[in-house]
């Protein structure tokens, strides 16, 4: 009836459903049940003349406020609601369903334990505070502990709670301002799920990797071992790859995660292919520098609990020049002394045995190998326990690092 009189509006929401959230689009989608509250000064009449104090009319027919959500940025599908309730003092009360495709800033850091908190912000579209002012029409904590008793969906994402915040924005030249009424949704996702199919999976094969460096690998072919688990996890992370969000800004911390598996079992595969290389091509390669085996041998032996072996000295240590000594001295006296009859059955018999030491002398230099051959040897067996042991703990200190982030970051929020 007055021009300077203002519309109080009350508004409040039930969240019905939390239908998804989608990482690439940056948006939230939820169903909501709308209602709006108001006050209509040409609609008044005697509840006990007319027998009635509340009647639903067309919406149509009445002046409804412009009340628009910012953030919404696709169009309503909810079912229309033609009517509205009026009541006799003049109170209008507006009830509709709406699906909400809103525009959030989606932090998927932590995923897939992370906490969104999204927002709807209520305000009228042309209207100022001098003709529109917003109200919260029921306090913030009972709108969310009525949206979790009426929430229908159990899918990935479970609300947490709902806070209410109010404000006014100036308009740009103008002396006037918009009354604006915000609601913080905050939801956590599900991780159950990531953790069975992800988590789980990718530290299975990590340790199956981890403990492949106790096969022997002068007996047994690691590397085709190591190759076959990293095809098995390239695979896996493929079929997996639909279940990954979709990277924004920053990189997810699980694919991080993912790719720090990867990157440690390709490490893996090289070391075995040195070590194993090192192991089969020892018998060609020069003696051992001195401060390789002062480094390896002696210090890091000791450190790895692979101390340097002691040759020990016996029939594999006879040498060429004292097998050929022998040889002579079994020849016998010179031939001069030899009578002539002598029994041509005994030369062939010496001659047989020079031989036979001969032999004996080749086979076990090739069973016990040369000194140099047994040195790099252990060098590689040495620098495999060593790997073996910085393995467990990059990996041990990569996944306590994580694991710590992961759970200051979701008690945080």
């Amino acid at each position: 009836m007055n021009m300077t009189t203002y519309t109080n509006v009350s508004t409040f929401f039930t969240l019905y459903g939390i239908l998804g959230v989608n990482e690439k689009a940056q948006n939230l989608m939820t169903y909501i049940w709308l209602e709006f509250w108001w006050r209509n000064e040409f609609t008044i009449w005697d509840p006990v003349q007319c027998g009635t104090d509340k009647i639903s009319l067309p919406r149509d027919k009445f002046w409804v406020p412009d009340i628009v959500i910012n953030e919404f940025i696709e169009k309503n599908t909810a079912p229309y609601v033609p009517y509205l309730y009026l009541f006799s003092n003049g109170r209008m009360h507006d009830a509709q369903p709406v699906k909400v495709v809103s525009s959030c800033n989606l932090d998927i850091y932590t995923f897939p334990f992370d906490i969104q908190n999204c927002t709807l912000t209520f305000n009228s579209y042309i209207h100022s505070a001098k003709d529109i002012k917003i109200f919260l029409g029921k306090p913030a904590d009972k709108i969310t502990e009525v949206s979790k008793m009426m929430m229908t969906t159990m899918g990935e994402w479970e609300l947490l709670d709902i806070t209410a915040h109010k404000y006014s924005t100036h308009i740009e030249n103008e002396d006037s301002s918009i009354d604006e009424l915000s609601f913080h949704i905050r939801v956590r996702r599900r991780a159950t799920l990531y953790v069975l199919n992800l988590l789980i999976p990718s530290s299975f094969l990590i340790t199956v990797d981890l403990f492949s460096f106790l096969l022997p690998p002068q007996s047994v072919d690691r590397s085709s071992f190591k190759m076959t688990l990293i095809l098995g996890y390239t695979v896996f992370l493929l079929i997996m790859n639909d279940m990954l969000p979709i990277t924004g800004n920053t990189i997810p911390l699980i694919n991080v995660f993912l790719s720090l598996c990867l990157a440690l079992m390709v490490a893996s595969l090289l070391e075995t292919i040195v070590i194993t290389n090192l192991l089969c091509g020892s018998a060609n390669l020069s003696p051992v520098p001195h401060w390789i085996q002062v480094l390896v041998l002696q210090i890091l032996g000791c450190l790895v609990f692979l101390p340097r072996k002691t040759k020990e000295q016996g029939d594999a240590d006879i040498k060429p020049s004292t097998v050929v000594a022998h040889c002579k001295a079994d020849e016998g006296p010179p031939e001069e002394s030899v009578p002539v009859v002598e029994d041509k059955a005994l030369d062939e018999l010496r001659s047989l045995g020079r031989d036979l030491r001969t032999i004996r002398l080749q086979v076990e230099q090739q069973l016990s190998g040369s000194q140099s051959s047994e040195e790099w040897i252990q060098v590689g067996f040495i620098i495999d326990r060593l790997l073996f042991g910085l393995y467990i703990l990059f990996i041990s200190v990569s996944f306590i690092t994580i694991i710590i982030i992961w759970v200051n970051s979701y008690n945080a929020s």
